[in-house]
């Protein structure tokens, strides 16, 4: 999955595709590159990154879903009004770091369409997330609360076939948090749905190697292979060639 952030503010790079023609442009290099499928966000997630209007999201995201037909297009949002206009523009899943919590229509938005969706767990908000991040047992806690997203998401008419999970790296986690999701990545597996796993240029890589987020690919690329490696079926990824590498890799020895 490749990432296209049309906003001005995202913590890796962000302005960078500000501009329609240049988001598309980046989409259409990434699937040449090998990108099974492209996320496009409006709204920067990173940690204390400011909320903006559904209007003002869609202002951004909607010129370059509709510029990408034929392409496999994820909207990385979690307002029902923005995912109804991408989905209706061409999208084809919702990736929601709220898993369907904080707008009570998305998952009839999401069912009505017929959708995939991503259900990624996160400890408080992206205003707050990261303030002091606590838990008595993180891997259990992020176990248990997928199973009941998955739950509500199918009480709602969702079907298996549609949800995905994501166990949230870098959402409301500590260094610590974040490496006992990777080493028990199976975990989450085991729940029966396709695991998405987010780990390209994230912070606790930064705090980790002493990198800056241009200067993280290394540690992007072996977060990305051990993910892989323990079962994660979706990689999101900024550096799309080097990391379908490390990929086809590891699943060269898997067989």
């Amino acid at each position: 999955m490749g990432i296209v952030n049309v906003t001005p503010d995202s913590f890796s790079d962000g302005g960078a595709f500000l501009d329609a023609d240049r988001a598309v442009a980046h989409a259409v290099a990434m699937t040449k590159a090998g990108a099974d499928m492209i996320d496009v966000g409006g709204e920067s997630t990173r940690p204390g990154a400011a909320s903006v209007s559904a209007e003002e999201e869609i202002r951004r995201v909607l010129p370059v879903i509709e510029r990408l037909r034929g392409l496999t297009v994820s909207i990385d949002t979690t307002k029902a009004a923005v995912a109804e206009r991408a989905l209706a523009a061409g999208a084809r899943i919702v990736n929601d770091v709220s898993a369907l919590r904080f707008d009570a229509r998305m998952a009839d938005v999401v069912r009505e369409a017929g959708a995939g969706v991503v259900l990624m767990h996160m400890q408080g908000t992206p205003q707050t997330m990261q303030a002091e991040p606590r838990y008595d047992d993180v891997v259990a806690e992020v176990r248990a609360f997928l199973a009941e997203r998955i739950a509500f998401a199918e009480s709602r008419g969702l079907k298996k076939s549609q949800i995905a999970v994501d166990p949230g790296i870098g959402f409301g986690k500590t260094v610590e948090h974040n490496l006992a999701l990777l080493a028990q990545l199976e975990t989450f597996g085991s729940l029966g749905y396709p695991v998405l796993v987010g780990v390209s240029r994230k912070s606790f890589l930064g705090k980790l190697l002493g990198r800056e987020p241009q200067e993280r690919l290394a540690g992007s690329l072996a977060a990305a292979a051990w993910a892989v490696a323990h079962g994660a079926r979706i990689v999101r990824a900024h550096d799309v060639l080097e990391t379908v590498d490390a990929v086809r890799l590891v699943e060269a020895i898997q067989q």
